[in-house]
């Protein structure tokens, strides 16, 4: 009897037409993540005043850009943002809702 949950694949499709899509999942799903940490990270300074009014803005900035540049790669590569929440089994969904 195995020890794995039902809600994972007995293994990984590795099928050489779909592996580079899933791939670049993962490859954005690591991004995403630290991405939302970044911008808790941000939002968090800004709510303690340790930064100035131009770091807030330059952050700003950065974060709306990291964005836009998630969301035209997921265009590209015909992903939602529920592909990257990936399930973890009795942990939950990685990116939370």
């Amino acid at each position: 009897m195995s020890d794995r949950p039902e809600s994972l694949p007995e293994r990984i499709d590795a099928n050489s037409e779909t592996i580079d899509r899933e791939l670049f999942k993962l490859v954005l799903t690591i991004v995403e993540l630290v991405r939302q940490l970044m911008e808790r990270q941000a939002l968090r300074r800004i709510d303690q005043g340790d930064l100035s009014p131009e770091q807030v803005e330059e952050l700003g900035l950065g974060l709306m850009r990291l964005e836009q540049a998630m969301t035209s790669l997921q265009e590209r590569f015909d992903l939602t943002p529920e592909d990257l929440n990936i399930d973890l089994g009795p942990l939950g969904r990685l990116l939370g809702e």
